[in-house]
């Protein structure tokens, strides 16, 4: 593979004077199912072959994908992708640069004890099947369940022409669970997700009985729930939740190509952005985590990147180019979902940094407001607003967890939100998930248990 893809580099450097080339090519094997109730609706299985080509030339970039590995329709799309390199030039006021990184070769190997590929489809479907019989069988007011498994292996390469060479294997385990429960004229909604890279043994741990369970009393504790007041109040946030609000009201500020779009964090770098007690990374090394992986998409090995720390707005996530921008190191947050994409800067494994309370020192001293334990969605904007959708939520009155809340939602500007903090757990968690951003990548995020002194509560999501 490397011989035939330093032919296309060759092509690119000598014939168009491109003054960086890069090819992204994949071999790997997908394995799709999705079991409703207890009958299997789709299962899918294929290979997925193909490569990226990204070219700078006259200070522009060209990119071009194709769905094959032979040296010439490569050699193809890499003079296609330098032609319209050299055609945006031209309209190009900027000259795109890159920052420097250390020249790689290297292999890496994955290691799993359980093999997905190696897993019959007929078990993963069994285990799909497991799983909606338990939540159908836990409680008659289960009506719906829908489950979905994806699995990807494989081998990704990377080659560029600053001669870094890397084969790197491909892991990704994912399992998503919905329920629906209902009792008279009202419904509720569970989810729950497993992810892991390093292999199908994950299920050892998080059981079919086990996720099957959790999902099916959660919707169904919520069909006795009330709606929460709406107001401001102290919560306090489950990592599930604290994941969520770190991912989308601070995460996405802080990958350096949305923060020199303009977002909230523009100006903040070196200044306080949260209250002291608030620290925030954004790692690629977390073993097994979802979001975690040895190379991104341009190379760059991946790093625990501290994002804030005790409260001062420290880094952002980079690329090669906005490390260059902005004069910083790449971060190795290049990613792409597949040979489809170019990298862009994307979120890997985000979390709060774990401190030293217990659970019950938190909630102690709150008279009255809410523990909110799992997330619904979330979704924020560039000047900081966001929203975040609770399914599984309680009051907490005078220092006890009290009685469930549906239907809740948090609010407000992400700023004012993180000084606001004041205390934060010492048991970490990480959630496994799948982040949009014009494309999907695989993510992690969590922390610990983590109190806000006042958010908004509000009753919908």
């Amino acid at each position: 593979m490397k011989d035939v893809l330093s032919k296309v580099i060759e092509t690119a450097v000598k014939a168009f004077k491109a003054e960086y080339v890069e090819v992204r090519a994949q071999k790997l094997y997908k394995t799709a199912v999705t079991v409703k109730e207890a009958r299997v609706e789709a299962a899918k299985q294929g290979i997925e072959n193909g490569a990226a080509l990204r070219v700078l030339v006259k200070g522009a970039w060209g990119f071009a994908s194709v769905g094959t590995l032979d040296v010439q329709a490569l050699s193809d799309a890499v003079s296609d992708a330098c032609r319209m390199a050299k055609a945006a030039s031209a309209r190009r006021r900027l000259p795109v640069k890159l920052a420097q990184t250390k020249t790689v070769e290297d292999k890496i190997v994955s290691k799993p004890r359980k093999d997905p590929a190696e897993v019959p489809v007929e078990n993963k479907m069994n285990l799909l099947l497991s799983v909606n019989n338990t939540a159908l069988r836990e409680d008659n007011r289960v009506k719906s369940v829908t489950t979905n498994y994806l699995d990807l292996t494989g081998m990704s390469y990377f080659i560029n022409s600053e001669h870094t060479y890397i084969e790197q294997d491909k892991l990704y385990v994912f399992l998503g669970v919905s329920v629906t429960a209902k009792e008279n004229n009202l419904f509720t909604f569970s989810s729950e997700a497993v992810g892991s890279t390093s292999g199908y043994e994950v299920f050892d741990v998080e059981t079919p009985t086990k996720v099957g369970e959790t999902v099916a009393r959660r919707a169904t504790a919520q069909l006795k729930a009330k709606p929460p007041r709406g107001g401001t109040f102290p919560v306090v946030l489950a990592p599930n939740v604290v994941g969520t609000l770190v991912h989308e009201a601070f995460g996405h500020l802080a990958e350096a190509d949305l923060t020199l779009a303009g977002s909230v964090l523009s100006d903040k770098l070196e200044k306080r952005v949260a209250s002291n007690v608030v620290t925030f990374y954004d790692d690629g090394t977390v073993n097994g985590a979802f979001g975690s992986f040895k190379y991104d998409d341009e190379g760059v090995q991946a790093q625990k990147t501290l994002l804030v720390k005790d409260g001062v707005l420290v880094g952002l996530m980079h690329n090669r180019e906005t490390a260059q921008q902005l004069s910083a190191d790449p971060t190795g947050n290049a990613r792409a979902e597949d040979f489809h994409f170019e990298p862009i800067v994307r979120m890997r494994n985000t979390f709060i940094e774990a401190r030293d309370y217990t659970f019950e020192e938190l909630i102690e001293d709150v008279k009255f407001g809410y523990y909110l334990k799992s997330f619904r969605g979330g979704e924020a904007n560039l000047d900081g607003t966001f929203q975040v959708g609770i399914q599984e939520a309680y009051e907490i009155v005078r220092g006890e967890v009290g009685e469930p809340v549906r239907n809740a939602s948090i609010s407000g500007n992400t700023l004012e939100t993180l000084f606001k903090i004041d205390a934060v757990g010492k048991e970490f968690e990480l959630w496994p998930g799948l982040c949009g951003k014009g494309q999907s990548a695989c993510v992690g995020d969590g922390g610990a248990h983590t109190r806000v002194r006042e958010v908004m509560v509000g009753g919908s999501s």
